[in-house]
Parts: C-alpha cells; structure tokens; sequence
C-alpha cells in the first residue's frame, strides 16, 4: 500500500495538467510493450498484441488483444480536473504597481482553496520549427504566481459565506509592474526557444503543494486532482498488472470531462467507437462481428464519489454513505446520471468479492442533484453494459483533495480481477 501511494502521488506530482498526464500514462504503456498507433495512418494489427493511441496529446486509449478475442472489458477515467487557465492575452498591468494574469474557470472548482497558495504554470505550447509549428509540453516548475486573499479588515463578512467573482477576485499575481520578463520569455527560457517562435499556449494554473499520506496512522493521503488522477493511475496498474486476458482489454483515459466531455478527446466522441472498430477491421474481422464482440462486453466508468464529510454529514444519504478506505465505491441513481444497474452491480461486486475487494454503495441524499461522470455519455457511442464506480474522497474540486490510503490498492486489486475475468453476458444470465 505505501508503494502504490508513493507511486500515485509521484504521477499527479509529475501530471499538472491532462496533456501531462496522457503523456506519462502513454510513457508508462510503451515501457510496457504498447505500440504507439497514430489514426491518420492504416494499421496493421495482429493478435496477441498491445497497442495504443493518443488524441489532442490528452487523451490516451490502450488495447491488449489476446490471440482469440471475442468482447472487450473496458475501464474509462478522465485526466483533467478544474483549474483557472490563462486567457490567451493574459498579461496585464494593474495600479501602476502589479503585473497580473487574465484566467478563466476550467470547470467547478472550490475557488476560495486556490487563494494565498503558491501556484505556477503548465500545459502545452505550439512552436515554430522549420516546417511546421510543433505542441510541446510545458511546466515552469517553480513558485510563480499567487492569488492573494483581502484582509478581514477589508472584508469583514468574509467568515459568514462569500461568493467570488472570477474577473476581480481571483487574479494571480505574477509580479510587480516593472516585470521586464514575460509571459512567453518564461516559456521560451523553460524550454529552451526564442520566444518569437511560440505561437499560442494554453495553460493551466495549479497548485505547487506536493501530495502527502498523513493522519495518526497514516491512513488518509492529500494531493492536488485526486478527482481523477486517482482513478486513472489506479485502472492504468490494473491494466498493466493484468496476466493472461481472455477478452480484448481497454484502457481508456478521457480528456474535458469537467466540462461535459463534448470534445473529440472526451467521452462524447468516437474515439473509443474508433479505436475498437479499427482495431476489429484491422484483424481481419467483419462489422457484424465487432457489433457482436460488443454484445459481449463490459465497461467499468471510474471517477471519484464523496465520502461522508466529519463535519457536514448532513448531506450524504442517510444509508449509502461511502467512507474512506472503505473500498471501491459503486454509484447508484434512479435517473441513470449513473449507469449501474442490478446486471452491472451483480458481476463488478462478484468479481470484488472474488478479489477480496470491499465494495460499498453510493447514492445521492434523494433531494440534492448530483454530479455525472462520462460513463453515460461513453455509452451513447458505445453501447455495453456499464457502471460507475469511484474512490471516496472528501473536497471534490477543492485545489487540495483527500482520500483514503487503503482504497488506491483496492482499485488496482478490482481493476486486475476485472481485467482478467472470463466475462459473458446474456439476459438471462451471467457467467465470471
């Protein structure tokens, strides 16, 4: 268990945004033995193989094909996670005294737990280079900016609930008015360029805190995008961890889902649908047949759930309440913003059992609306059996989540015995 920790925070640590993290998850496959494809060229697949791709540079879809595969068990999580970005024309003077940053929200986040934290800049920035224009991963891996808090005596209602506004309150500074280094020469410096040849950026702020397990037994760990880092790192090791596959297995890692999935990275586009249908043609098999292979397949939506808060447990269900190191968290909903149903919940909490894996159950308090996860927007394109589950954490979109330290391990552990189950499926009945 302190292996697994130690590793999942060295990952968020080394994954300030999505593209960073798509980019150490496709790292870690291809040390693995999966063979980077590209989807602007024809492929040539054999079975058994591994492969993988990457779209937009954030979103990462891995297939182990065994030598016979007749179905694919999938598990999808998403890398990005709320954060401000920086407006294109972000810099600006303010007061003849302070050079300041334009941002705007990316997704829900806590604002108030980004205030008077030290914080810095990542992301990706296309360059110029003879012949094209080329996306590089950038971090500028210092103390850089902060957004300072006004004093309680200039607020004095700050401690009796407070709104922000993202246009006036928080706005990094990122030094004085007298600045005579740039945006784009900080850019330029961090990877080694002229700063003429950077021709846009998008960038993200986020928290400079490095993770870290703690509590008097060392039972809970802190770290920045644990909603869904997390999940991701936790499928991707029971991915690789997995011997001997009987079905088609598939890592999937979405981009954009703190803002609906609606991108040809996120799980409201073809990729998946691409990627598996591709792959099928490629091994010589017909559109019947993959229509078939998916009737006889299964699909694990991994994002985080709310633990029951010590101080607010008011607004957890008064039965279906997850805590901490508890176990893998399966999602319920009347109105299906969950996609588990009794078929799904019956084979995911047969192979936990299988595994030793505790499970618990979660369900929103009845008149409180709940968050989605893009286990039903993957369905729209890929229509399987499906369900949700999670790891049980406490400040959900704050900039500093918390966890248990026992659940890590019970991912990977579920993830490992999913991955390598015999699953088959009809309507009458199920077979593990």
């Amino acid at each position: 268990m302190e292996n697994i920790n130690r590793e999942l925070l060295d990952f968020i640590d080394r994954s300030p945004t999505a593209w960073h993290a798509a980019a150490n998850i496709a790292a870690e496959l291809e040390r693995a033995g999966y063979t980077r494809l590209y989807e602007e060229e024809n492929w040539q697949l054999q079975a058994p193989g591994k492969y993988h791709a990457v779209r937009n540079g954030s979103a990462v879809i891995a297939l182990n094909l065994p030598e016979q595969p007749d179905g694919f068990l999938i598990m999808a999580a998403h890398d990005d996670s709320p954060a401000f970005r920086v407006k294109a024309e972000g810099e600006e003077k303010t007061l003849g005294i302070y050079s300041r940053l334009a941002v705007e929200k990316y997704g829900g986040m806590l604002c108030s737990t980004w205030l008077d934290r030290p914080l810095s800049l990542a992301g990706r920035v296309a360059v110029r280079e003879e012949g094209g224009v080329t996306m590089k991963l950038v971090n500028i891996d210092r103390d850089l900016l902060v957004i300072p808090n006004l004093a309680i005596h200039m607020d004095r209602s700050a401690n009796e609930g407070k709104s922000f506004n993202v246009n006036s309150d928080m706005i990094p500074l990122i030094g004085s008015a007298e600045l005579k280094t740039g945006l784009n020469a900080l850019i330029a410096e961090t990877l080694g360029v002229k700063e003429e040849d950077i021709v846009s950026r998008e960038l993200n702020l986020y928290p400079r805190t490095p993770g870290t397990v703690w509590g008097a037994e060392n039972e809970y760990l802190s770290a920045p995008r644990l909603d869904d880092l997390q999940c991701a790192f936790g499928c991707m090791k029971g991915f690789l961890r997995a011997d001997k596959p009987k079905k088609a297995t598939v890592l999937c890692v979405f981009d954009n889902e703190e803002v609906g999935s609606g991108t040809r990275q996120g799980a409201d586009s073809g990729f998946l649908d691409d990627m598996l249908s591709r792959a099928w043609a490629a091994l010589g098999r017909s559109d019947a047949q993959y229509r078939a292979a998916l009737a006889n397949s299964f699909m694990v939506s991994a994002d985080n759930a709310h633990a029951v808060h010590p101080n607010h447990p008011e607004y957890a269900d008064r039965n279906e309440r997850p805590v901490m190191n508890g176990g893998v968290v399966i999602k319920f909903n009347a109105a299906m913003s969950y996609t588990t149903d009794g078929l799904s919940a019956a084979v995911f909490s047969e192979l936990c059992r299988a595994a030793e894996v505790p499970v618990q159950r979660y369900s929103n308090r009845p008149d409180l609306r709940g968050g989605g996860t893009l286990g039903h927007i993957s369905l729209a394109h890929v229509s399987v059996p499906t369900l949700d589950i999670g790891l049980a954490q406490l400040a959900m979109h704050s900039s500093y989540e918390t966890a248990g330290a026992k659940d890590t391990d019970y991912l990977v552990r579920a993830a490992r015995a999913f991955y390598e189950s015999g699953y088959r499926v009809s309507e009458e009945s199920i077979s593990l």
